[in-house]
């Protein structure tokens, strides 16, 4: 079973967005050195809750000092920029850690309609035609395409030929992966020859379903022959299932409160989770989205994560730490997500 991790990078009450990227670089830290297979940052925007925004530009920061670790994002959303414009800072990326960089890449806006509006320049939501038109474009220029690695894709506009690279020239092959949980999705990244992730940690519904299809309408491309995918999962580790379960409680307000449209304010810490007033509805909620949930001590987690992954035909699983802090615990250490990390990892091994 390999791990992989991806980092919201949450902010909580009381610390900046400075102690929120030195904690999370620390974690990158901790992974790279426990053996885990990868380490994603995702694209958010206009959430005070969350400090990652930007993967091509937090990457860099957080993962100096690694030497081994895949990077990536998790994902970018591709509407919100250029094919041209991702395609060069992966490649920068590449030329940073050579054979190290993942892509992935998704449709939705990571924001509020009228964040997204700014974003895409006035534009409407992406349809799935120039969505598919943009993958297509960014598989030619990271050279996972018909186009080699390195060389020019060519191009016409207004009837005449140009040549396109994203520079600087890579020296491998940037891993490309598409996310989502619409059935457009999983017909793209099908279709196209590439791999493909179900957002589960979202608590959407369907994983199973999606993998299947996934599946049996695979076509094989040359850089990926075959299907692959991961579990996306939320897990909070801890030497007591008391101390899991506070833990997890301040990740449950908050996506409680992303689900039923609350505004999303600085993630509270145990203390100030425990005193939170729940509405009837965002208890609902959160029943439903914790139920999916792997909270406890490492030994049940880990089994309880093996049978997971055999269930669905998969051997990987990227854990979004969910723990959170307590009070008194430093604002620029990554506290109870570095102990999931940690005792995940070690019952894993064991």
């Amino acid at each position: 079973m390999k791990l992989s991790v991806l980092d919201l990078i949450p902010v909580r009450s009381g610390q900046s967005t400075t102690e929120a990227l030195r904690a999370s670089r620390a974690l990158l830290g901790l992974a790279d050195s426990l053996g885990f297979e990868r380490y994603w940052v995702a694209e958010h925007h206009n959430m005070p809750a969350v400090a990652s925004s930007v993967p091509g530009v937090l990457l860099p920061y957080l993962a100096g000092g690694t030497t081994r670790i895949r990077l990536g994002s998790g994902g970018v959303m591709l509407p919100n920029h250029t094919a041209l414009d991702v395609a060069e800072q992966f490649a920068l990326l590449e030329a940073m850690f050579p054979g190290r960089v993942d892509l992935g890449i998704g449709r939705a806006p990571g924001s509020d309609p009228v964040t997204s509006y700014l974003l895409r320049f006035g534009r409407p939501d992406a349809a799935e035609e120039s969505f598919e038109q943009d993958v297509l474009l960014l598989r030619e220029l990271l050279g996972l395409g018909e186009t080699p690695v390195g060389e020019p894709v060519r191009l016409s506009l207004g009837g005449r030929p140009f040549d396109v690279r994203a520079t600087p020239r890579a020296a491998s092959p940037t891993g490309l992966w598409l996310l989502g949980s619409s059935g457009f999705s999983v017909e793209l990244a099908a279709r196209l020859g590439l791999p493909y992730v179900f957002a589960n940690h979202f608590g959407m519904p369907g994983i199973e379903g999606a993998l299947s299809r996934y599946r049996a309408t695979y076509t094989p491309s040359s850089d990926f022959p075959e299907p692959m995918s991961f579990l996306p999962i939320n897990v909070v580790v801890a030497a007591s299932e008391a101390e899991a379960q506070e833990r997890a409680l301040p990740q449950a307000v908050q996506m409680a409160r992303l689900r039923t449209g609350a505004p999303l304010l600085p993630q509270l810490t145990i203390e100030e989770a425990a005193a939170y007033e729940w509405t009837p509805r965002e208890e609902a909620v959160r029943d439903a989205i914790v139920a999916g949930w792997l909270i406890g001590t490492p030994g049940d987690v880990a089994t309880r994560l093996r049978a997971r992954l055999g269930e669905l035909g998969l051997d990987e699983a990227m854990i979004v730490p969910a723990a959170a802090a307590y009070a008194g615990e430093e604002l620029d250490a990554p506290a109870g997500r570095a102990e999931t990390l940690r005792l995940l990892a070690e019952a894993v091994a064991g």
